[in-house]
């Protein structure tokens, strides 16, 4: 898993028999500092992330065919949507 900025939704003229009915996003992979990494993605979306929405991205299979079924394409699938995000200081950690 990892966490993603939601850039945009994809429009498709034809797509997999799978996925009809199904909301892809563009997604941009970001790192712990907010910072972009890699190239940006398409993922599955049910629970109604909008352009700007931080997510949580599986990149494991299974809950795409689950619900889509097994001949689905799709891999990465929404699975959270990111209120806040807190990353403990080094001397925060220390204080335990």
């Amino acid at each position: 898993m990892f966490m993603a900025r939601i850039d945009g939704a994809v429009v498709t003229a034809a797509k997999h028999a799978t996925i009809q009915g199904c909301r892809l996003l563009l997604a941009q992979r970001i790192e712990t500092g907010g910072e972009r990494s890699g190239e940006p993605i398409v993922v599955a979306d049910w629970l109604g992330a909008g352009a700007g929405s931080r997510v949580i991205v599986t990149t494991d299979g299974d809950l795409a065919r689950a619900k889509l079924g097994n001949t689905t394409p799709v891999r990465m699938v929404v699975v959270g949507i990111v209120d806040q995000v807190h990353v403990p200081s080094v001397s925060e950690g220390s204080r335990k």
